[in-house]
């Protein structure tokens, strides 16, 4: 029956800006999904919300990935 909705859980400002932004830009859905992930695991090792990163815990981020990536090569 169309009205048994399933609840959705709201989505956070930041993560709405970030979709409309990326929308906006016309980034492909696959992108979208990309960036989102991404986002997502950087809050995750950050311990917080990504709005409250400075630029050193980006760029310590950044270098923890590209280290890791480094890591796995054969």
């Amino acid at each position: 029956m169309m009205n048994d909705l399933v609840p959705v859980e709201p989505i956070s400002p930041l993560r709405q800006r970030l979709i409309e932004d990326m929308t906006m830009r016309r980034f492909s859905p696959e992108t979208q999904r990309n960036y989102l992930r991404d986002v997502g695991r950087f809050a995750t090792w950050l311990g917080r919300s990504p709005h409250t990163a400075t630029a050193e815990d980006v760029r310590r981020f950044q270098i923890e990935q590209r280290e890791r990536a480094f890591r796995r090569r054969p």
